[in-house]
Formats: structure tokens, sequence, C-alpha cells
């Protein structure tokens, strides 16, 4: 079952620059892809399309049965409902504690506080912070920041996850912890899509990849066929 699906895709910014040319894809619910290419190929174009940010200049984008690209600013929400976003910087409110870094991804829903506590300390054991529910951001390592990120995406049940470079700032080590996280999650049924420039991570992983080159799809590689040699 497809959860997104890209057909003749075309961005062109006022600048003048086309970022995506006639992009054709699918992706199917409970998938983990990668997707790769040199700066400027498109990458950052093509997620933040998928999640409203920006609007394709033609074609057709359908996220979890909307389409993303006729759907009214006033309806957004409803596309952001479905999916999480996770960010390279983490983007966490500095003087609010990791619970409550989580917990207002659901206040906004203005869920009751019962179910809100019992989702969030669902959500921060699965990443592995359930013991650090009291500290702030600047108490945690940089892989800790990024797991309360995670988790604040996914705390709502999305259907999609999309990572924009979520092992940027981190070391090996720690960007192959976020990986099995990730993976967890994804095992538990949510669909991932993950940008990223470490080949080694998608070396390691060996899930589908997206190859884009100059806003077009360069290769498509399935589940494990994606093999980067240095040089």
């Amino acid at each position: 079952m497809n959860l997104i699906r890209l057909k003749n895709v075309k961005k062109v910014y006022k600048s003048g620059v086309t970022a995506i040319y006639d992009l054709n894809l699918k992706i199917e619910k409970g998938e983990f892809v990668f997707v790769i290419g040199s700066t400027g190929c498109g990458k950052s174009t093509f997620i933040k399309m998928l999640y409203r940010e920006e609007k394709p200049t033609s074609g057709q984008i359908i996220v979890g049965g909307l389409d993303v690209a006729k759907l009214r600013n006033s309806k957004v929400y409803k596309l952001r409902r479905k999916l999480g976003v996770v960010f390279q910087d983490f983007k966490l409110l500095s003087k609010s504690t990791v619970y409550e870094n989580v917990a207002f991804a659901l206040e906004v829903f203005g869920l009751p506080k019962s179910e809100i506590h019992e989702k969030v300390l669902k959500v921060l054991d699965l990443v592995g912070l359930k013991n650090k529910a009291k500290h702030y951001p600047h108490q945690l390592s940089g892989g800790e920041q990024q797991r309360v990120a995670i988790a604040r995406a996914i705390v709502n049940g999305p259907k999609l996850l999309i990572c924009d470079e979520p092992t940027g700032n981190l070391d090996e080590v720690t960007s192959m912890e976020i990986m099995s996280v990730l993976d967890e999650i994804n095992k538990l049924g949510t669909t991932i899509i993950m940008v990223t420039h470490d080949t080694t991570i998608v070396n390691k992983m060996k899930k589908r990849v997206i190859l884009l080159d100059a806003g077009r799809v360069l290769k498509d590689y399935e589940k494990g066929t994606y093999v980067h040699e240095a040089g």
C-alpha cells in the first residue's frame, strides 16, 4: 500500500532555480528509505514538500491519502498530524524539561493530562530516556537531545517520520545509536524517510536508497542493494 506517491512533481523557486524535475516516486507503508545525493541535488526540497514547508510548482504529492499540493494552508494541520519531523539541530525548548518538550507536542491537541503522561513515558522508554524525564536539554549529550527530538516527533503515533540529517551533528558511535532507535520505531510500523550524507550509515543499515542528482532520481536501490565504495 502506497503511503506516499509523487507524480510528475516539479519545483521551481522564485529565484528561477529548478530544484526538482519531473519526480515520480512511490513509498510503501512501513518502508525505511534513505534519500541521498550531493549538496544541491534536491534532497531538502523533496522532504520539505512532503510536510508542506514548500509547495510543488506542478505535479501531485499524495501523503497518507491527502493531496499535499492542493491542501489549503488552513488544512495543513491535517497533514502534520499524520507525520513527525526530526531535524539536525534538535529544536528543543531549552527552558523545558525532557518530559515537557515531548508533552508539548500532545498538549496542542488538548489531550487529558493522564493520557499525555502515559504516552510521553512510553516514548521516552522507547528512546531510552525514561530516567531523564526531569532533565533539561543542556544537561544532555547531543545524542540524548536527538533522542528527545525523536520522542517528540513520534509521541502522537504518526504514520510517517521524516528525518532531515538527524545524525549530522553527532559522532559515528552516537549516530549508530540513533539509527538503532529509528530502526526500532520502523519495526513498530512507522514509515521512515531519512535524508543523509553519511554513506557509512547507509551502508550499514541496508535499507532502500533513493539517489537524487540535479532534482531527479538517478537511481532507486532496492533494500540491501546499495553499496558505497570510498573514492
